[in-house]
């Protein structure tokens, strides 16, 4: 299906696409976000791909699309040249600036997310009670302030809209306590209350806000444009813990337990794949399953450490394998396999901007970016 919505411009996209998977989310190696394009450009039509090749390419210039949203970047390590005659990244560069197609990724970001790559395989397995099979953690701050009660408001709200006080599924969330404040202001102070070159004792709010670690920036701006003292006393503490907002994987309960056999063909149906590379568990009943789209190996001790019966993700190795054998069913799926359905979690977070004043298609490829063929005898 396609979406329609207002006319907007590249810089609109993206700003949304950043706050629905934060780019500050993903792997500090990735890179993700706009790789290619202007920000003023308006859009025409929209093109979803996993991976962007010649043929997503030729299809998005048929279907007039000249935004491509992509799970895997296209431009992933350093680029020292550009050989347009030599090298095909190169070569499809020089297409995409030739035609005016912006670019944009979402990768390991998009892994993190509730709406993202393990969830969205989580909903096509029919699993119950999602959640995160491993949280982020030491990615968030406690920012403290205090404040005359004359400007909390004004204050706590900037503070929201900059980002903080969000956990979960709740927003605006923080902690509020009243206090005692002291200070002394020089000759060349201006204090809000009380006098210069005075002993002060005021009564203050202190505001306690949960913030990520890449909207810290935003939400310390905001305070400091609002808040009315000269001198405002921030305090910022690193946290350890568990980040309920991002992770990896996913564990959910099938609404009905399957023996082994069941499972494997059920998997392999859900998610159009003739081929399952596999190991036995340590029982023939399945409930609880844990899963991970791509490559998600690393995360299978904490599969068993969560109790999962099964646990499917992509690129399992053979010692690995080794590993699970009678402790828990993996099954490798195929790392596209595992990703490409993940492209309609992104269709619905566009569709979410729909209105009917002016058509933009949202399309996703139609044919296959997979590189992996399977040889029959």
């Amino acid at each position: 299906m396609s979406a329609f919505f207002l006319y907007m411009i590249v810089g609109e996209l993206t700003k949304y696409l950043d706050d629905w998977a934060p780019p500050g989310a993903a792997w500090e190696k990735d890179n993700v976000g706009l790789q290619i394009g202007s920000r003023r450009q308006k859009i025409k039509n929209i093109m979803l791909c996993l991976e962007l090749n010649d043929e997503v390419l030729k299809e998005a210039l048929q279907k007039k699309c000249n935004f491509i949203f992509t799970h895997h970047p296209l431009i992933f390590k350093p680029i020292k040249k550009l050989d347009t005659e030599n090298n095909s990244l190169s070569k499809l560069i020089e297409k995409l600036f030739k035609h005016n197609i912006s670019v944009y990724s979402a990768h390991t970001n998009f892994d993190s997310i509730k709406d993202g790559v393990s969830f969205e395989l989580a909903k096509i397995l029919k699993l119950k009670n999602i959640r995160f099979l491993e949280n982020q953690i030491s990615n968030q701050l406690k920012v403290v302030t205090f404040i005359h009660a004359s400007s909390f408001g004004k204050i706590s709200d900037a503070i929201f809209s900059a980002g903080g006080g969000i956990i979960g599924e709740y927003e605006n969330c923080s902690f509020r306590s009243t206090g005692e404040g002291t200070f002394k202001g020089s000759e060349k102070s201006n204090p809000l209350v009380g006098k210069k070159n005075n002993f002060e004792n005021v009564n203050e709010i202190r505001l306690e806000v949960l913030v990520d670690s890449w909207k810290l920036n935003n939400v310390i701006s905001a305070i400091l444009k609002t808040h009315p003292y000269e001198e405002p006393a921030l305090d910022i503490y690193p946290l350890k813990n568990k980040n309920v907002n991002l992770g990896a994987g996913a564990i959910g309960e099938l609404e009905n337990e399957m023996n082994e056999n069941k499972f494997l063909s059920f998997v392999s149906k859900s998610l159009k794949t003739k081929v399952l590379k596999y190991c036995d568990g340590r029982i023939k009943t399945i409930k609880k399953v844990a899963v991970c789209g791509g490559s998600g190996s690393e995360l299978l001790e904490q599969a068993i450490a969560e109790g999962a019966d099964a646990f499917v993700t992509a690129d399992i190795k053979y010692h690995t394998f080794q590993d699970a054998e009678r402790k828990i069913l993996l099954i490798d799926a195929g790392h596209y396999e595992t990703e490409i359905i993940s492209l309609q979690a992104v269709q619905r977070a566009i569709n979410k901007l729909t209105t009917r004043s002016e058509e933009i298609k949202v399309l996703k490829y139609s044919g296959t970016t997979n590189p992996v063929k399977f040889y029959k005898q």
